[in-house]
């Protein structure tokens, strides 16, 4: 977390060395980020640095709470459709809404998103609180599921959390490197496309690939 010296830095100040950070990340994630780089782009010493952080492992943890800040500040207030929409619609509307948050902060959403999801440290020991955290609210939407018949009784609840999990990164890495390269990042999350793009992928977490009714003729002629 960040030391005491920088918390107390002006506003814009923080934000140039924030700033310095996120491009340094998104441009080359975590094991060939420099911190040499991070301070000639902000303007300060790298004695300045230390006084502000231990290590680049420490200022990128600071990224990574912000980020959970300000998606937890745009989530605020928005709520549903409907209220007793399917679990499904229910998750589909999250990684839609996540998509309009990640199109106002592409640049932190793309360091982020490198950092754990394209070097794997999301799946290792030193993010395994943040995966926790992710993984117990799907466990809870699962079982409340589960309970109301919308899913499986005997589906193993922690493997169906690790579905969606990866579904839900799967489909927000892909767009997010496509959609990096469009003017109006916003708007194309919007497009019919895209949206039709999530329906399309969620589809397939909810019904799997194959062909229910084929399944069905060949189990009743054998």
């Amino acid at each position: 977390m960040p030391k005491p010296t920088f918390l107390n830095l002006a506003a814009e100040k923080r934000a140039a060395i924030e700033r310095a950070a996120i491009e340094e990340f998104a441009e080359y994630g975590f094991a060939a980020a420099s911190i040499n780089r991070i301070v000639a782009a902000s303007g300060i010493s790298k004695g300045s640095f230390y006084q502000y952080f231990d290590d680049k492992m420490d200022v990128f943890k600071h990224l990574l709470d912000a980020l959970a800040r300000e998606k937890k500040d745009f989530f605020t207030g928005k709520h549903p459709p409907s209220p007793s929409q399917s679990v499904f619609g229910y998750f589909r509307w999250m990684i839609k809404v996540g998509m309009e948050f990640n199109s106002a902060n592409p640049k932190l959403v793309k360091a982020v998103g490198r950092v754990l999801l394209t070097e794997g440290m999301y799946y290792g020991q030193i993010f395994a609180d943040v995966r926790k955290n992710t993984l117990d609210a799907l466990r809870e939407l699962i079982r409340s599921a589960q309970k109301n018949g919308e899913i499986d009784a005997n589906v193993d609840v922690d493997m169906a959390a690790n579905v969606m999990d990866t579904w839900s990164n799967v489909i927000t890495n892909s767009l997010l490197s496509e959609g990096m390269q469009k003017k109006d990042l916003l708007r194309w999350v919007r497009s019919a496309k895209t949206q039709k793009y999530i329906d399309d992928m969620l589809a397939i977490m909810e019904h799997g690939l194959r062909n229910v009714k084929l399944s069905t003729d060949k189990t009743e002629r054998e």
